[in-house]
């Protein structure tokens, strides 16, 4: 038998001073519909506060599956769409870079 593997979904974002504030309300509202999703197991949200690293928000969401995560991308699309959110317009209007990708965990 097979065990599952979850699969990460991990955000990182080079987010302006000025913008800090709008960006970070956006994401609690992504997120709030993310944690309503099947498949969704937990996330956090995080914010550097030392080291050289050049992203200073970051967001990681567990899923079950790559599955869910295509629901949850579809829901959260439904979601912005029904708010007039547009988050590659915001993102571009705030000065803010993106890396965003999917990770699975690293077996022994």
């Amino acid at each position: 038998m097979s065990e599952k593997t979850s699969i990460y979904r991990v955000d990182k974002f080079v987010v302006p001073k000025a913008a800090r504030e709008e960006f970070l309300k956006r994401v609690h509202d992504t997120h709030h519909v993310l944690r309503r999703q099947p498949g969704f197991i937990r996330d956090a949200l995080l914010e550097q506060i030392g080291g050289p690293g050049r992203f200073n928000i970051v967001t990681v969401a567990e899923w079950e599956s790559q599955e869910a995560i295509d629901a949850a991308r579809a829901a959260v699309a439904k979601s912005h769409a029904e708010s007039g959110f547009n988050p590659q317009e915001t993102m571009a209007r705030l000065g803010i870079e993106a890396d965003i990708a999917n990770y699975k965990p690293i077996g022994d």
